[in-house]
């Protein structure tokens, strides 16, 4: 199987994202409004929750392939369900970072256990024992299937992260009440471009890994072929 870069589409998609990457980093600092009680904290929105969206993506990626997995046993189902979950797991890593460094000056400290912020952290978690089921789940189907299972549960939560500005009262949270729509056209503009961007970088990242997994997989099955494994 041939290297996934050295694939001419590909090499042309991870150029088009590096140059979107580039021009988004450019209109977050330079043409990005301030808002006058937030300054430049404000700007880490655009990173913020691009990659939440994304993440949630990544994971809805992994869920489908687990209900296939489960339905069907076939393997390649399995990496694509690998592939999302580490890179939706890296997404919900960077969520937990970038947060706080827009928290610290707004609300004077790094976490609070609000709901938006406390059902994140348990997804997060959901997920490492997701990888910590395939790493120590036993033989590879076996873990597999349950970790399909950890991944159906981590999905669930989603919706609860979604909805969890709305589900719980208001002084329980922390996080702003404003809705995009009720931005101006400009931050509603930098921001779908933001989401693009990062939409670009999440399916390039999902490819590569699932490409990564495939040639893993016929690696070990050319060693079991030779009576090595």
């Amino acid at each position: 199987m041939v290297k996934f870069h050295s694939i001419r589409g590909n090499q042309l998609f991870l150029a088009a994202t590096v140059v979107v990457a580039l021009i988004n980093l450019w209109l977050i600092y330079n043409v990005s409004p301030m808002i006058r009680d937030q300054q430049m904290a404000q700007k880490i929105f655009y990173y913020h929750v691009p990659l939440a969206w994304n993440a949630f993506l990544a994971y809805s990626v992994t869920g489908i392939a687990a209900i296939m997995y489960l339905r069907k046993g076939e393997p390649r189902w399995d990496r694509w369900s690998l592939a999302g979950a580490e890179i939706g797991t890296t997404f919900a890593l960077l969520i937990l970072l970038t947060g706080p460094i827009w928290a610290t000056p707004i609300w004077g400290k790094s976490w609070s256990w609000e709901p938006r912020l406390t059902t994140t952290l348990i997804l997060f978690l959901i997920f490492m024992g997701y990888f910590m089921v395939r790493e120590f789940g036993g033989p590879y189907e076996r873990a597999s299937r349950y970790a399909a299972v950890v991944a159906l549960l981590g999905l669930a939560d989603v919706p609860l992260i979604l909805s969890a500005v709305k589900w719980w009262a208001p002084e329980v949270q922390s996080h702003p009440q404003m809705e995009m729509l009720q931005q101006s056209a400009l931050i509603q503009q930098l921001f779908l471009f933001s989401l693009a961007s990062f939409t670009l970088i999440l399916v390039h990242l999902i490819r590569y890994r699932h490409h990564a997994g495939e040639l893993e997989y016929a690696h070990l099955q050319k060693q079991y072929g030779d009576g090595d494994g």
